[in-house]
Parts: structure tokens; sequence; C-alpha cells
């Protein structure tokens, strides 16, 4: 019996980490993609605003520096956000292993 006891106990103890790590990966990915449309709701936003500009210039002078400006803020703005997005996917990576940081000391103590 007792044998009995410690199994469901440890099967507790595995679901209860398991459903933990789900529970975070949820959360993550949920603000992974709640990021990644606000990213792309700004990227659009610029890019029309962009168009607008290069109608109005007046001259290919202008329409060239627009396109620079743009380009360089462009770059800035993905470089940022890809960090960013990286940051987002080591934490979510953090947080599921947790729990099963903590079962393995428990078996290596």
């Amino acid at each position: 019996m007792m044998n009995f006891d410690s199994t469901s106990k440890m099967s507790k103890e595995a679901m209860d980490s398991m459903l933990t790590t789900v529970s975070s990966m949820t959360k993550g990915f949920q603000q992974i993609a709640a990021e990644a449309t606000e990213y792309s709701k700004k990227s659009y936003e610029d890019g029309t605003a962009v168009v607008e500009k290069l109608a109005s210039a007046k001259s290919l002078d202008k329409a060239i520096e627009i396109q620079t400006d743009y380009a360089k803020n462009a770059y800035e703005t993905f470089v940022a956000q890809a960090t960013k997005m990286s940051e987002l996917y080591a934490d979510m990576a953090k947080e599921a292993y947790k729990p099963f940081e903590k079962a393995a000391a428990k078996v290596s103590a």
C-alpha cells in the first residue's frame, strides 16, 4: 500500500508540473501573439503613411529621402522587435521549465 501512495503522489506532482507548464506556455504564446499583432499593425500604418508621403513628394530627391528614412526606421524597428520577441520566447521557456526544475531538485536531493 505504501508503494501505491508514493506512486500516486508522484503522479499528482507530475500532473501539477505539466499543468503549470502548459499554463505558463499559454500565457507566453498569448503575449507573443499580442506583440506580433501590435508590431504588424504599426508596420502597416507606417507603410501606409510613407506611401502617402511618397505620393505627395514634389521631387525625386524628396521621394528618395522619404524612402531612405522609412527604410532606416523600418530596419531599426524590426531589429528592436526581433530582440523583444526573442526575449519573450526565452522568458516563456524559463517559466515553462521552472516546475520541472523543482521536481529535479527534489529527486536529486
